[in-house]
């Protein structure tokens, strides 16, 4: 069983708010710096991730984790679904996300919830579809939160995740530890001011379940199919899963 606590001191009461905290003080920088840590290639991740839904057209999509919005909008222009909630525990982040939805013309179709993904208030079988991008990893209880998003799930529904990952092979694996462990946490402190947020950021990816191992878990939190693609030289994982 995955759970927070590999990588965090937080204590268990705290380690909601401290996340929460974190990502209120890094809302107004984060898509800026999501999208130069990565060269941009992050926006191409998203968009697989949105194509492998496509073919079952959902109408009813929740969007996990969702940050800023940057996914829930994607995934309405790709997708046309009738209604589209974006679930997160952070307002801060939302609510630039809000911001964004309404300059798009999007009001209608997207929403967002302030949710804890690991208790969500919605029925079992609500939505055709579940997603999250670049989120999951900072699920406390990674098996109960997936369960979560397995419930909410109408039979026959499908999840979505596309996940940051550590490269397996060489020399991708060593060049991708220096670039976390140096670039990654110096720029992002620089650009956001936060001194803990992407130095949180490289051990939550080190420490999360990728590829196989990841597929199991999917298949143990009560997916009857699972599947994972590398992206990237192995920086990003997306997986693919059914009810």
């Amino acid at each position: 069983m995955y759970k927070q606590e590999e990588i965090t001191p937080y204590h268990a009461g705290e380690k909601a708010a401290q996340v929460e905290q974190m990502f209120d003080n890094i809302a107004l920088t984060y898509d800026k710096l999501n999208h130069r840590l990565s060269w941009d290639i992050d926006r191409g991740w998203r968009k697989k991730a949105i194509r492998q839904l496509a073919p079952h057209q959902p109408q009813a999509i929740l969007d996990i984790a969702t940050g800023t919005g940057d996914f829930a909008i994607l995934a309405a222009e790709m997708l046309h679904p009738e209604r589209l909630i974006g679930a997160d525990i952070s307002e801060g982040m939302m609510q630039i996300g809000r911001d964004k939805v309404a300059e798009k013309g999007l009001d209608s179709i997207i929403s967002f919830a302030k949710e804890d993904c690991l208790a969500l208030s919605y029925s079992d079988g609500s939505f055709d579809a579940v997603t999250a991008a670049f989120g999951i990893r900072n699920f406390a209880d990674l098996d109960k939160g997936l369960q979560e998003m397995c419930r909410v799930l109408k039979p026959g529904g499908h999840l979505s995740i596309v996940e940051l990952t550590t490269p397996v092979s060489f020399p991708m694996k060593q060049l991708f530890h220096i670039y976390s462990h140096t670039v990654l946490p110096i720029y992002g402190r620089i650009i956001s001011r936060d001194t803990s947020a992407y130095s949180y950021l490289t051990k939550t990816i080190e420490a999360f379940p990728q590829g196989e191992r990841m597929v199991e878990i999917l298949k143990k939190a009560g997916f009857s199919e699972a599947s994972f693609k590398r992206l990237t030289f192995g920086i990003c994982t997306m997986y693919f899963a059914t009810k």
